[in-house]
């Protein structure tokens, strides 16, 4: 698929601005609910009591007093509008998605296929990664009616998924470009919370208030159910946003998505953010006395990430002075590798993020950015394609140094 780079930008800077601010918009509102419902009290008042007030709390912001309140099921009478929390999350997925195939699915050969890791078709590599995200939901949501309420069901759910997850990432990460298995374990979370909220939350709401205001009443124990999954449901999906958004920027780093244990960092790097919103979570009822201190899961996901931190850690490389040249670059070096491994994307046949390098005038005033893409992040070529080498990195670094010379 053809598409003018310079448009293809402007596609992916304001799709990558939509899905941000819808994102935030869904987090924020989830964020807000579990605190909301982890800091309800039980009312005393006989008022409340007789309405069916089950918690209620009293909170200031932005210079005015807000009394939420909480009806198990439902209440007897919405008197004002009500409003639903589902448009965030559709919107989040859908630019998301959109995102996603513009870079990804549309651009397979680039982004998605890494011949040193697998050899696929562009056809191939696509139906694949949308089987990732499907896969995943289906396993999970299937474990969710089986287990979920079952005597400690929640752990065993929490133990199978990540299991489930374990595996996804070995496999992605085996299957796909570093990059792309990253970005493709994040919108395989991201799915299912959508899906959670699509397939579950909000049909189960939808015939709680349906059975409020019609004559088709359902029984009690079944508007409890409902209410019970929208509840399970939303809980996880808090648990999966740190993970998710971990694993949607760390595709910006490749120092993450090059090492040779990509699978295992991606892994425990997702298990420490479930941590730490597991404290977070627990917090609020910690302080309201109905939870013990969660402190521990902080800790414990603190450490997780010190030691990914340690492990990582690339070994000093001893080199004498005699093996370090000091002799400046020219640019007619550095040009041919230019001409070898960066103009077959940055050329005068192609040139992707409207960037092209095969003059002098714009080697000139790309060379920052190209000693930061090639030399200090090493993420381009992408997923080195053209087979650049260390050497060769390092001549640029020193033509770079010596004052990028643009000058036979």
């Amino acid at each position: 698929m053809n598409i003018d780079p310079y448009y293809l930008e402007w596609a992916n800077l304001l799709l990558r601005w939509v899905h941000v601010i819808t994102a935030i918009a869904w987090i924020g509102s989830s964020f807000y609910f579990v605190f909301l419902d982890n800091n309800l009290e039980k009312p005393t008042s006989p008022d409340l009591l007789e309405k069916g007030v089950d918690g209620a709390m009293w909170a200031v912001h932005g210079g005015g007093f807000y009394n939420p309140q909480k009806y198990m099921v439902a209440p007897p009478k919405i008197h004002t509008k009500l409003h639903w929390f589902f448009w965030e999350s559709y919107s989040s997925w859908m630019s998301g998605f959109a995102l996603f195939t513009l870079l990804y699915l549309l651009n397979a050969k680039t982004f998605l296929i890494d011949p040193s890791i697998m050899v696929w078709t562009e056809g191939q590599a696509v139906t694949l990664a949308l089987a990732f995200l499907l896969v995943f939901w289906l396993i999970y949501h299937r474990v969710c009616q089986v287990f979920g309420f079952k005597d400690k069901g929640e752990w065993v759910v929490g133990g199978i998924m990540l299991v489930v997850i374990t595996v996804a990432s070995w496999l992605a990460c085996h299957w796909f470009a570093g990059r792309a298995a990253f970005l493709l374990m994040g919108a395989m979370i991201a799915t299912t919370m959508t899906a959670n909220v699509f397939f579950v939350i909000i049909p189960g709401q939808r015939k709680v208030v349906s059975s409020m205001t019609t004559s088709v009443k359902l029984p009690p124990e079944q508007l409890a159910i409902y209410g019970k999954q929208g509840k399970q449901r939303s809980v996880h999906n808090t648990y999966f946003t740190l993970p998710v958004i971990f694993a949607m920027l760390s595709n910006h780093y490749s120092f993450l998505y090059t090492h040779p244990e990509r699978w295992i960092i991606l892994v425990l790097m997702m298990l420490a953010g479930a941590l730490i919103r597991q404290f977070f979570v627990q917090r609020h009822a910690y302080h309201a006395g109905r939870a013990k201190n969660p402190l521990p899961y902080a800790l414990m996901g603190v450490l997780v990430i010190a030691g990914v931190v340690a492990y990582m850690k690339p070994e000093p490389t001893q080199t004498s002075s005699d093996q370090v040249s000091t002799e400046k670059v020219t640019y007619s070096e550095v040009q041919k590798i230019f001409e070898s491994r960066c103009y077959a994307c940055h050329g005068a046949q192609v040139q992707m993020k409207n960037l092209r390098f095969d003059s002098p005038a714009e080697v000139q005033k790309n060379a920052a950015n190209m000693y930061q893409q090639a030399v200090v992040l090493g993420q381009m070529p992408m997923n080195n394609a053209t087979g650049i080498t260390a050497q060769e990195r390092q001549t640029i670094k020193r033509w770079f140094e010596s004052g990028a010379p643009t000058t036979p």
